[in-house]
């Protein structure tokens, strides 16, 4: 393998963004371009030590560890592509936190054909930050309010709060058609899939993974409901299903939506999905203060609804 050797044993003292990691995890990222069976062949060999003691690829770093790493051999750095730096609207912010209003058609992170998203952005943006990662995800036409860590202890234990069920997400659809139930509470297993294409989809189907959102009516129109959904579970494309497979698609949803009625609401001025994450409430994972942030719908989405009102 091309590539550079480093020659001496390195030292590195872990700090704040890095304790509580997984040794095997953190080499993993400090180690690029070394292939992982390398990585675990010198963790099994004792080569690796944690406060001069060997450990094994379980052992979770401390603050102030003082980690030793042989010499290995890396691939070569190749040019990094060009990340633009790009501050989001700030919802809330302390030295654990950043809650960000994230606008529709910007992909939390890249992959999948997209180069960077929000992370790569504020990394970008923010370069004296140690530590900055994703608390959860919003698909790419979702607007609104996204979480991200300034602290591995913040991800680490948001990360139980929401696994445990102690955080509340709030989102408004905009759906075609007349919803009749004041609340109705929807319980069906999801399926993920690949299409012919290689795109990811989901579907209810027996056998899925069990999920259930909370939908209440909000305002009713001739073609149109606003709903809000409160998720309970957080699976992929949850929301957008469960409601096309109710006969309710999202307006503007290019997935699982009524493409026809996409056709005509594009023209009506409605150019992208009607799904906002307006609402999220936490106690904080480090001081235990309860929050509630929430992000006002996007300006199209206002307008558009401001268009029904006047018509109704």
């Amino acid at each position: 393998m091309n590539g550079l050797s480093k020659e001496s044993v390195t030292w590195v003292e872990i700090d704040e963004g890095s304790c509580d990691q997984r040794i095997d995890n953190f080499l993993c990222k400090h180690l690029k371009g070394v292939p992982k069976s390398h990585i675990y062949r010198i963790l099994r060999s004792g080569e690796v030590r944690v406060n001069k003691k060997r450990v094994d690829q379980t052992c979770r770093l401390k603050l102030g560890d003082q980690l030793r790493i042989p010499p290995v051999r890396v691939a070569e750095k190749t040019v990094s592509a060009y990340v633009p730096a790009n501050e989001f609207p700030i919802l809330y912010e302390d030295d654990a936190l950043l809650v960000i209003n994230k606008p529709a058609g910007t992909a939390v992170h890249g992959g999948s054909g997209v180069s960077f998203g929000v992370i790569e952005q504020m990394r970008s943006a923010r370069p004296q930050a140690k530590f900055l990662e994703l608390v959860h995800r919003l698909d790419r036409e979702t607007s609104g309010v996204l979480l991200l860590a300034k602290k591995r202890s913040a991800l680490v234990a948001m990360h139980e709060i929401m696994r445990e069920g102690n955080s509340d997400k709030r989102y408004f659809a905009l759906v075609l058609g007349q919803w009749k139930n004041v609340k109705q509470h929807v319980k069906l297993p999801l399926h993920k899939f690949d299409t012919p294409r290689g795109e990811k989809r989901v579907m209810v189907r027996e056998g899925g993974q069990a999920s259930y959102t909370i939908f209440s009516l909000q305002k009713s129109w001739s073609d149109f409901t606003l709903l809000e959904a409160h998720l309970k579970t957080g699976r992929t494309h949850q929301i957008r299903v469960h409601l096309s497979h109710l006969g309710f698609p999202i307006a503007g949803d290019d997935k699982y939506g009524d493409f026809a009625r996409n056709k005509e609401l594009m023209k009506q001025g409605l150019k992208r999905m009607f799904l906002h994450a307006y609402s999220i409430s936490f106690k904080h994972p480090l001081t235990g203060e309860p929050l509630n942030i929430s992000a006002p719908l996007a300006p199209e989405l206002q307008k558009f609804i401001d268009r029904l009102e006047k018509k109704a």
